[in-house]
């Protein structure tokens, strides 16, 4: 048995993070089904699901302050503090990027939704699954092989993602004639996508965590 097994076998039961964690991640994924569903409707009906959108990033938002708020009160951690600290802020920017894409819809008044709009939500909202089943698994440490396994997945749908952002990128300017089209659809897919890089960052940290505790 590793020191950090031992360690952990001894630290008594943690009450306070892993519930946070827990509560983050089922809003993050959510979240991601919550803008999914939203750019499947008529755009007349769309502007509540994207509301509700911003309403959890900002629910998530005030978990990750009260997770930073009880890391300085705790004594005993469930595992490192920084490691604390990374994995609820990279959470926290996972629901910043996505609220982004979701606020410039509204903002630009995005009325058709196209095909890589669509795949990049997708990529978002199984990621986020992923992420939300991995934080599950960080209770007891017992199933490193499975949050190890959400994280290939997680790095496999941003680099899909990274495709499909490329090619839309390209269709956009090879085959988009109006100037305000092409800036409207590409900042909503570049926040988008950057969704799915800060669910890498995610995965990152869950690695490193796995790692020391293997």
């Amino acid at each position: 048995m590793s020191l950090n097994s031992i360690f952990q076998f001894l630290v008594p039961k943690d009450k306070v993070f892993h519930p946070l964690f827990d509560t983050a991640a089922g809003k993050l994924k959510t979240l991601a089904e919550t803008l999914h569903e939203a750019l499947n409707l008529p755009s007349k009906d769309r502007e509540n699901l994207l509301k509700e959108v911003e309403i959890l990033k900002s629910e998530i938002e005030t978990i990750a302050q009260k997770t930073r708020v009880e890391l300085g009160k705790s004594f005993i951690t469930p595992f490192d503090r920084e490691d604390i600290h990374a994995l609820i802020t990279a959470i926290d920017e996972v629901a910043d990027n996505m609220s982004d894409a979701a606020s410039r819809m509204r903002l630009y008044q995005i009325d058709k939704v196209t095909k890589p709009l669509r795949k990049l939500t997708e990529a978002n909202l199984e990621a986020t699954t992923e992420i939300a089943f991995a934080i599950t698994q960080i209770k007891d440490f017992k199933n490193l092989a499975k949050i190890s396994e959400s994280c290939k997945n997680i790095n496999r749908l941003e680099r899909k993602a990274d495709k499909v952002f490329d090619k839309a990128v390209a269709d956009i300017f090879e085959n988009e004639t109006n100037i305000l089209d092409i800036i409207r659809y590409k900042e909503v897919m570049m926040a988008l996508e950057l969704g799915t890089d800060s669910c890498r960052k995610v995965a990152n940290v869950l690695e490193t965590i796995t790692v020391k505790y293997s």
